[in-house]
């Protein structure tokens, strides 16, 4: 009888222990609740906000706000400084991804080369960047394109031109419409391109050997093997840190706000930065305006990874491994 009731028991308990399936929702319990509370909820009142009048935060705190449905979307669509802004920020986009491309994957090359000496040091200079603070690093950059003679642009400008004879005043870097782009660029690659190294580094060390030497052998040089055996193998892992950091490029704000708030003129104002001027900074303050542009800027966001992903068949990689 003792035996019989101890099985009884231990299967009561048994049964009312929870099972791995409610440990496992256990604990991801807490990252759920943060991941709402940080990222799912803040989102529902980004597009909430947008379909609603409320200028400053106060208004939904009175309930001093009416639903206007797409009244937003339309004026802002019928905005042609919003175009610009989206126009300059695809631009902004298009042109520092093609260079962190281009200038990651030399950097990289460089640092997998055989015949280069001291690479651990290098590979621990190049990922400096990652380790300073992001508005650090944005105004050092902003001191150098200073407008002023002692930025170090235009001190080196003018010392090289000064050996040629000339006496040039300094480059008004920041006055000027494109210098200002151009300095935004240039600092959007140092900032990021520390990221794609990495990734380009790590693929470039599983390229088989075997091929580049079956490559020499048939005769085919640097450049080639280049072509058609290092490029094809890095090729999905360089397209990722594209899609990673070009998103983070539609998303910068400090940059161009940093340097001259998006002008000269508002010339320059990535999307990011026209809305934190409608929110904040118009008078009177436009909040749901605000909120529209930002919804809007995530769904381009979204249909730029998603086409991308897409394009290179980056799912089809996931779904295989």
């Amino acid at each position: 009888m003792s035996l019989s009731s101890d099985s009884v028991d231990r299967s009561w308990l048994t049964d009312r222990l929870p099972s791995s399936e409610d440990k496992a929702g256990a604990l991801a319990l807490p990252g759920l609740i943060a991941y709402t509370g940080f990222m799912l909820f803040p989102l529902f009142y980004l597009v909430f906000l947008s379909f609603t009048n409320a200028r400053p935060p106060e208004d939904l705190i009175n309930s001093n706000w009416t639903f206007i449905a797409f009244d937003n979307y339309l004026n802002l669509f019928q905005n042609p400084q919003f175009w610009q802004s989206m126009g300059i920020t695809w631009l902004f986009v298009f042109c520092s991804m093609t260079l962190k491309i281009g200038f990651s994957i030399f950097v990289a090359l460089v640092l997998t080369h055989e015949r280069v000496k001291g690479k651990r040091y290098m590979r621990a200079i190049v990922i400096i960047p990652l380790g300073l603070p992001g508005i650090f690093k944005i105004t050092v950059w902003r001191s150098i394109f200073s407008n002023a003679r002692f930025g170090l642009a235009n001190t080196l400008y003018i010392n090289i031109m000064e050996l040629f004879g000339a006496s040039p005043g300094p480059i008004q870097w920041l006055a000027n419409r494109w210098l200002a782009f151009l300095s935004y660029v240039v600092t959007e690659l140092w900032l990021a391109y520390p990221f794609m190294v990495i990734i380009i580094v790590s693929a470039l060390q599983d390229v088989s050997g075997e091929l580049h030497d079956a490559a020499k052998v048939d005769g085919a040089g640097y450049f080639h093997r280049f072509v058609h055996v290092t490029l094809p193998a890095i090729k999905r892992p360089v397209w990722f840190a594209s899609i990673l950091t070009a998103a983070a490029s539609f998303q910068q704000f400090l940059v161009p706000f940093v340097f001259n708030e998006g002008g000269p003129a508002r010339n320059n104002e990535l999307i990011l930065v026209y809305g934190y001027r409608e929110a904040f900074v118009r008078t009177p303050q436009n909040m749901a305006l605000a909120s529209a542009i930002m919804f809007s800027a995530l769904i381009f966001i979204a249909m730029f990874m998603w086409i991308n992903v897409k394009k290179g068949r980056l799912a089809d990689g996931v779904q295989n491994a």
